[in-house]
């Protein structure tokens, strides 16, 4: 694919048609308090802690308020500090917190755990999310017909679906309170999900028997990896085997593999656009990156070039992604502009990000546009003063 980085001017972006409107961007979830060793000791010796935010549809919230997409994120909180916490930072990123939910102040945040490592040693995370105050947002909370009114986008992920199992939960209340919602939403408003597995909430049947019908019923917009698929569905990428995935040995990636899968799950799930994001993790400190996206029209985009992220902290990274594609859907539209425009910005967005401590993606539009740029003309290595 020829890299147009420079067609796309996202300094110049007309947001003008979201002037007056309610959030066109709206996306629910948890978000959990992050507990990372200040002094790089392990978990168990550190004497200082860095506090910080974590959750995929926040995230996503975060990067699009910073962008000026009118967006809001949905959760519920103990009303207490860390609950504060996470309206006043949503709040400094233009991102939208009429719509939180309160509970108790009593009641506990989700947590995660996480240790940094290095090479050889993963980094490894622990959560604390059984009982939290989101895992119980239900239907009857949220004022979905206001929050959705003007909605192009709603999405969430497969993490929050996942929530009710870990808590061993008789039913699931964020799944009630995504079908109360869709029940609001306008007709051209497309519903965008990140698949994101997580074997620590749930086992891949358990995930199956619940995503499977929620994705084929009610999702437009399927973001996922090569990965979840072949372990949820046992799907292929192209003449990749699901245990040759699952070993990590598959070779060179052709657009010809990655259209295969793309094609398999518009067709299994319905959708109307399948994203891909790929992840090559050389080391700890050195990733690579690269993304691919098709419609159902057959539309395919990939990127350019797989590029290099020498690492801080790659939390957030699939989520500053998912940000970046739809910033460039709602900027230019669910057809091919907008398709091509979401995956480079979302690619310059990521690598960025994953070049900062913690989850949030803390970049400006101006930083991505310098991406974009370098990416077709070479340079950008100077210092900016």
């Amino acid at each position: 694919m020829e890299n147009r980085g420079l067609t796309f001017n996202i300094l110049k972006d007309d947001l003008g048609r979201f002037s007056g409107k309610g959030p066109v961007f709206v996306t629910f979830g948890e978000t959990m308090v992050r507990d990372t060793p200040a002094d790089m000791q392990r978990l168990e010796r550190t004497g200082s802690i860095y506090v910080s935010l974590a959750g995929s549809e926040f995230t996503v919230a975060v990067l699009l308020g910073r962008f000026g997409i009118p967006s809001a994120y949905i959760t519920r909180v103990p009303d207490n500090p860390y609950g504060w916490m996470l309206r006043d930072t949503a709040r400094s990123n233009g991102v939208d917190t009429r719509f939180i939910v309160w509970g108790n102040k009593a009641e506990p945040m989700g947590r995660l755990l996480y240790e940094i490592g290095r090479t050889p040693r993963k980094s490894v995370g622990w959560y604390q999310r059984m009982f939290s105050a989101a895992s119980r947002l239900g239907p009857g909370m949220v004022k979905w017909e206001e929050a959705l009114k003007d909605c192009e986008i709603f999405h969430t992920s497969g993490i929050t679906f996942g929530l009710a199992f870990h808590s061993k939960y008789e039913k699931n209340f964020l799944l009630e309170a995504f079908e109360e919602a869709l029940s609001f939403k306008p007709s051209n408003c497309k519903v965008g999900l990140d698949f994101n597995f997580r074997a620590t909430l749930w086992p891949a049947e358990k995930c199956k028997e619940v995503m499977t019908p929620l994705v084929k019923n009610h999702v437009d917009i399927l973001i996922t990896t090569i990965e979840d698929m072949a372990t949820v569905y046992g799907f292929p990428c192209g003449r990749y085997s699901p245990e040759e995935i699952d070993k990590g040995e598959m070779g060179e990636i052709s657009d010809d593999d990655l259209k295969s899968l793309a094609t398999r799950l518009g067709e299994f799930f319905d959708l109307s656009i399948v994203a891909i994001t790929i992840r090559y993790p050389d080391s700890f400190e050195e990733n690579r990156w690269e993304s691919a996206v098709m419609d159902n029209q057959g539309n395919f985009f990939r990127s350019p070039q797989v590029k290099s992220i020498t690492l801080l902290d790659r939390l957030g990274g699939g989520d500053t992604w998912n940000g970046g594609f739809y910033y460039g859907l709602l900027t230019s539209g669910f057809g091919p502009e907008g398709l091509e425009k979401g995956l480079l910005v979302g690619d310059a967005a990521t690598r960025i990000k994953q070049t900062l401590m913690f989850d949030l993606p803390i970049i400006t539009k101006n930083e991505v546009q310098e991406i974009l740029k370098a990416d077709v003309e070479g340079g950008g290595k100077r210092v900016s003063r």
